[in-house]
């Protein structure tokens, strides 16, 4: 997108360097990447950028009214309200496809949100991998929130580990080690000291919670929360000491209830320049928009993208039974704007935040960004594709 960054870069870049970037992730640690890295970070010019945060701060005005939480106590499922909720989220994770305005400058349009950590660690660790390999100008960062990765690292720890001792926080998931993103839990625990542990691996003892390490029982303090109820729906035969909706005396790093407040459900409370129309299928009234091939159908509690519905019509939107459930959100149309060796590529960047808990308001960390040459973002849309994937930003300054 920034084109001097992306005329540099190209022309640097060689099939061989990009396999010494992939193998050193590999050297540092075996088998953990479970996902395509793209050829190229994304090069954000500083209009962009300037139109991603002010999208996010319109975003978020929305999050700290004092009427967020009622208006999003619905979205938390029956039977997986979870106690000791804080005040708010510890993150928030916006994502936006790249576009072109009539005026063929480019802008954000709001894609997805959500209330619930992403890959913190690993971004930091893979832009410095990037910058290892690659030229990218002085100019460029990827941490809006520090100039290098230990203050990067130290921002983290505040978030994170905030006053306790890493041996008492825990990043929490089921079976960590099968999971896709577990090169981020590695990361995690090589730069903060935070293990994994697993959901079933935990022990309840009256209120309090402990893990096991080398016969030694440590207890829970802290929990940086990465598992998503959704997912334990996978094994109904688990037998555990603990269970997500026990009330137990920990503070939670990523409050399972805010991955339901802060997630599709909030679209329909949106409104900007930046965030393209949302309502939830029950408001139309069955009423339906005539031009339903601009509109995407999505089930409000299903994740990772499943149940979407590219290609909507009234007979589907009629034969929904709870219509309350589902929202219908104006396509957006992506624009091909990084420049690979053989075409365009289409980009969607997240912007990374963390939110501490005595602070106001939350902190611009990072982002991310995903490529992709197929009709979705998703990884199952890109196979067999190059330049394709996940991979870092860098904004010029």
């Amino acid at each position: 997108m920034h084109q001097e960054a992306r005329k540099q870069y190209n022309q640097s870049f060689s099939e061989e360097k990009y396999q010494q970037l992939i193998n050193k992730i590999q050297i540092d640690y075996p088998d953990e990447l479970d996902f395509r890295v793209a050829e190229t970070p994304v090069f954000v010019p500083k209009d962009l950028k300037n139109k991603l945060i002010e999208a996010c701060d319109e975003i978020i005005q929305t999050i700290v009214s004092d009427d967020f939480k009622a208006k999003t106590d619905r979205a938390i499922p029956a039977g997986q309200n979870v106690p000791n909720e804080n005040g708010h989220t510890s993150f928030l994770a916006i994502d936006f496809a790249v576009c072109k305005d009539k005026n063929g400058d480019l802008v954000p349009k709001l894609i997805e949100l959500q209330g619930f950590a992403s890959l913190y660690a690993y971004q930091g660790y893979l832009s410095e991998t990037f910058k290892n390999y690659f030229p990218v100008p002085e100019n460029f960062q990827y941490s809006f929130s520090s100039e290098n990765l230990e203050g990067y690292v130290e921002d983290l720890k505040k978030l994170i580990l905030g006053d306790e001792n890493p041996e008492n926080v825990i990043l929490l998931e089921i079976f960590p080690e099968k999971q896709k993103t577990r090169v981020d839990f590695a990361l995690t625990e090589k730069l903060l000291g935070v293990k994994a542990v697993c959901y079933t691996r935990l022990i309840k003892d009256g209120r309090n919670l402990y893990y096991e390490i080398d016969g030694r029982k440590i207890q829970v303090k802290r929990i940086y929360n990465r598992l998503i109820f959704d997912d334990l729906q996978n094994y109904p035969d688990l037998e555990t000491s603990y269970h997500f909706t026990d009330d137990v005396d920990v503070d939670w790093v990523g409050h399972p209830n805010w991955f339901f407040r802060i997630s599709k459900f909030t679209l329909p409370f949106l409104t900007g320049e930046y965030i393209p129309e949302t309502k939830f299928v029950s408001d139309y009234n069955n009423t339906f928009p005539s031009d339903l091939e601009n509109y995407v159908l999505k089930p409000l509690f299903s994740f990772a993208g499943t149940g979407v519905q590219l290609h909507v019509n009234e007979e589907i939107l009629n034969a929904i039974p709870d219509p309350e459930n589902y929202i219908l959100q104006k396509k957006v149309v992506y624009e091909p704007v990084v420049q690979a060796p053989d075409g365009l590529v289409k980009c969607e960047i997240r912007m990374m935040y963390g939110w501490p808990d005595h602070e106001e308001k939350p902190q611009l960390l990072t982002s991310l960004s995903r490529l992709s040459r197929g009709e979705m973002i998703g990884v199952r849309f890109n196979k067999d594709f190059t330049w394709v994937g996940g991979t870092a930003c860098f904004f010029e300054k």
